[in-house]
């Protein structure tokens, strides 16, 4: 009987527990092994953190869904990965052996690389159901008393995404207050160019959303550098093609919302040899270590080099698309592997995403997501808003009927 442990109970995680035991069957063991007793939709914090959503409306208790699939079910930090020794050592002291791991924990925020980033200091966050909570908390008290808004992604982030959909939504929100004609906006991000996304652009994905910037009277500043956030006020170098400092910024700010760069988690970056000097894990064309043949991979805490060099760093999304077609590979090698087969199967690495504005929005295809490309596809209309809402209640009842992967491919 093969031990196979999933890290993380993210979008990869579940995703990867749910299509493992399903290729495997009763002759081997899947176990999953969480920080938290649920599955949260993260693509849904923005909307939380305007009150659009609650926390459960947007998360599953994996408790029952594991159980009825006869995956085991451990809801507790890992703190430390023995490799050679092929375990896990667990927040309370206790151990879990494997024969094979999948790691898919996400990223750890990289709050600390910016003095006065983050909610422990003068910035909201939507990268978690619970940061998400607590910028609801304070933009609650925000719109008693509203002025400027300051938001974005700060040099090293690879997920502009809900950077652009925090934007859209605040104006969709304040507009229907009727108090967005007193909230200057203004929008940072360490993209070269507004629409860039670490993805090189798609399509003309400058256009479409610097007309829907402008549109929505929401300044920008590109190839910005977050100097250090103090109360009220952002410190933002803005450089040129060069790199060298262009002008330097001081935004006020009464509500802002900056994604950070992330890393990898501190029991992952630990192992020797396993990731790059940012705690990503290297992997093979198959997502496999380069080092431990019998650990994978799959999601944001993979290492995937940047698209392009940018006069500021900015790093490669992983989207969801891309990494179910991870998951999926991981699945069919990990059960060659069992077989004695060589490992054949790999992820496809395509974008697609949606990107939700409140009342619209605009939906993205690169495939593959590193140009050059097959298909390079940018729309934007109300139907984008419409197909991500009806998506994320497809994907919640996906997790609570315990679906298997691919649940991205089946609704696309």
């Amino acid at each position: 009987m093969a031990r196979v442990v999933v890290m993380g109970a993210g979008l990869g995680g579940v995703a990867c527990a749910y299509e493992m035991k399903k290729k495997l069957g009763k002759a081997h063991e899947v176990t999953m092994v969480g920080s938290s007793a649920f599955f949260e939709f993260t693509p849904s914090n923005p909307w939380m953190m305007v009150g659009w959503r609650t926390a459960p409306q947007t998360r599953v208790d994996l408790a029952q869904p594991l159980a009825d699939k006869d995956i085991r079910w451990v809801p507790k930090m890992v703190d430390a990965i023995d490799a050679p020794g092929s375990t896990l050592k667990l927040a309370d002291g206790s151990t879990l052996a494997y024969d094979y791991l999948v790691i898919s924990t996400g990223p750890k925020l990289a709050f600390e690389e910016v003095p006065g980033l983050g909610p422990k200091g003068h910035t909201q966050s939507v990268c978690t159901h619970q940061h998400a909570l607590a910028a609801w908390d304070r933009y609650q008290e925000f719109v008693k008393d509203p002025g400027p808004i300051v938001v974005g992604a700060a040099q090293g982030a690879s997920c502009f995404g809900p950077a652009y959909e925090t934007a859209m939504i605040l104006d969709t929100d304040l507009r229907r207050r009727k108090i967005r004609d007193r909230v200057p906006m203004t929008y940072i991000t360490a993209e070269p160019y507004i629409g860039h996304m670490g993805l090189g652009g798609v399509g003309d994905s400058k256009g479409l959303m610097e007309s829907v910037l402008r549109q929505r009277h929401i300044n920008w500043i590109c190839n910005a550098k977050v100097v250090g956030v103090e109360d009220g006020v952002m410190t933002v170098a803005e450089h040129a093609e060069d790199g060298s400092v262009k002008k330097e910024h001081k935004l006020p700010f009464k509500y802002s919302m900056v994604i950070p760069a992330f890393k990898g988690v501190d029991a992952v970056a630990a192992v020797p040899e396993l990731c790059n000097p940012r705690g990503f894990v290297l992997i093979d064309e198959h997502q496999r270590s380069k080092k431990y043949p019998n650990i994978y991979s799959a999601g944001v805490c993979v290492a995937i080099p940047p698209v392009e060099v940018t006069p500021v760093p900015t790093g490669a999304p992983k989207t969801g698309y891309m990494i179910e077609s991870m998951v999926s590979a991981i699945c069919e090698n990990v059960a060659a592997d069992i077989a004695g087969t060589p490992a054949q199967a790999r992820g496809t690495w395509n974008a697609i995403c949606l990107a939700d504005f409140g009342d619209t929005g605009a939906a993205f295809v690169a495939l593959p997501q590193i140009p050059p490309r097959n298909v390079t596809w940018a729309k934007q209309g109300k139907w984008v808003h419409v197909a991500k809402v009806a998506f994320e209640k497809y994907f919640l009842r996906k997790v609570k009927t315990g679906s298997v992967a691919p649940l991205y491919e089946k609704y696309v």
